[in-house]
């Protein structure tokens, strides 16, 4: 069971996201061939406003697919559902505090099924290409898109391939491996990954799901900010922070709102989009404050933020568009303060949030200070997945180990720095 009643697909054609140009949604669909820029699915929005609205949601279950009429795949039989979507948000008292924040909200992508936002898109990628008769799926990942990749790709019977770096934490590689992926690890960027898995992929025939290289695994995405509407009583926040790495999530979201608006559940206003990258890749970062419409690559990237270390996006003018178009911004972050607010919003109550994430939360400290974001203002951060499958910050010293006997009670607590409590 998925999650969604018995909705079906409004799509109607793909979009060349700069030409414009119309093509068939009905086959495997790659960037545009007019420009290789990415391709955006269109729905017929009036069709899908007859069936979903905030009542008919109400009635259904939980989960991605209760969108079903503004999501790709048209047999509601190949919506394949592994608990993804209808992730909690929530005010995380203490951080925002300390951050100096008033009306802090954390959409916590960490508790879909593979522990990050990435299971949204490869959830709706995967799904569709499944339907149009792919068989078998290959992507390049910086960690937990290929473990995401993997999982959905067992569910549907595909194989699948995934290049990712060398240095690549364990946990993703070895939950790509668990899901009976074949892993590539490529003594390189992400960057460099891509390449290869496009030559693979023209070689073997294999379907590439890159990021924004095909058109689905942005719809997936889209669901964080249908899911925020909703959570937020069919109102936007004023401002959405966003750790962005090829910067999918952050252009689904603006398609989000916008078809909202035409089925007439939201008006014209929007948040002011905030796009955060680390100081050692920012490409983005860079091009928005030059004023350029789109993002050189990032010579040298590095960062301890693997979902980050992006030095070139396929969607940079989507994504500055976006910047732009909502009166937003786009910071990057000191590796040290990413160390720093990691550590931070686990102490203050936040929960062990990814490298990603506490770049998030460590530039809305830098926003509220410089006057960017008033403390009064309801801010929405994006926390893309959870800490465990990361390397930890830096600094952790190990627990102390001690006897289990007795009279080891007093040496724990001399460790602990406490005295033994009153009678």
């Amino acid at each position: 069971m998925n999650g969604s009643d018995v909705t079906t697909s409004t799509l109607t054609h793909l979009e060349g996201s700069e030409s414009g140009r119309s093509y068939d949604a009905d086959v495997l669909q790659r960037t545009d061939p007019a420009d290789n820029r990415p391709l955006l699915a269109r729905y017929d929005l009036d069709r899908a406003a007859r069936s979903l609205s905030p009542k008919s949601l109400a009635q259904r279950g939980g989960g991605l697919w209760r969108w079903a009429e503004l999501l790709p795949v048209r047999d509601p039989q190949r919506q394949l559902w592994l608990g993804e979507g209808s992730t909690a948000l929530y005010p995380p008292t203490r951080l925002a505090r300390a951050l100096g924040m008033d009306r802090l909200l954390i959409k916590a992508e960490g508790a879909n099924p593979t522990g990050s936002f990435k299971a949204r898109g490869m959830a709706a990628a995967v799904s569709r290409a499944a339907e149009l008769g792919a068989t078998t799926l290959i992507a390049p990942s910086a960690g937990n898109a290929g473990g995401a990749l993997a999982a959905y790709g067992a569910a549907a019977g595909l194989p699948v391939t995934v290049v990712m770096p060398a240095d690549v934490p364990a946990a993703n590689r070895e939950e790509a491996l668990v899901c009976d992926a074949d892993v590539l690890l490529v003594e390189g960027l992400i960057s460099d990954c891509g390449r290869i898995s496009a030559q693979i992929a023209t070689a073997t025939g294999a379907f590439d799901v890159s990021t924004l290289k095909e058109p689905y695994r942005l719809e997936g995405k889209k669901t964080m900010g249908l899911e925020l509407v909703e959570d937020l009583g069919w109102r936007l926040p004023d401002v959405i922070v966003y750790p962005t790495g090829g910067g999918t999530g952050l252009v689904g979201m603006a398609k989000a709102f916008d078809e909202l608006e035409a089925m007439g559940l939201v008006g014209a206003e929007r948040p002011r989009m905030v796009s955060v990258q680390a100081e050692g890749c920012a490409p983005l970062v860079r091009a928005f404050h030059a004023g350029e419409r789109r993002a050189e690559p990032w010579v040298g990237a590095t960062t301890r933020a693997g979902g980050l270390r992006v030095p070139a996006a396929i969607g940079d003018t989507l994504v500055l568009d976006a910047l732009r178009s909502s009166g937003g911004t786009a910071v990057a972050v000191p590796e040290d303060e990413i160390d720093a607010m990691q550590r931070s919003a686990g102490r203050l109550g936040a929960g062990y949030v990814s490298p990603e994430s506490a770049a998030a939360l460590a530039a809305i400290r830098e926003l509220v200070a410089a006057g960017t974001i008033g403390a009064d203002e309801q801010v929405v951060a994006f926390d893309t997945g959870v800490g465990h499958k990361y390397p930890p910050p830096p600094g952790l010293a190990d627990p102390p180990v001690v006897g289990a006997d007795e009279q080891d009670v007093d040496r724990m607590l001399a460790l602990l720095d406490r005295g033994a409590a009153p009678a």
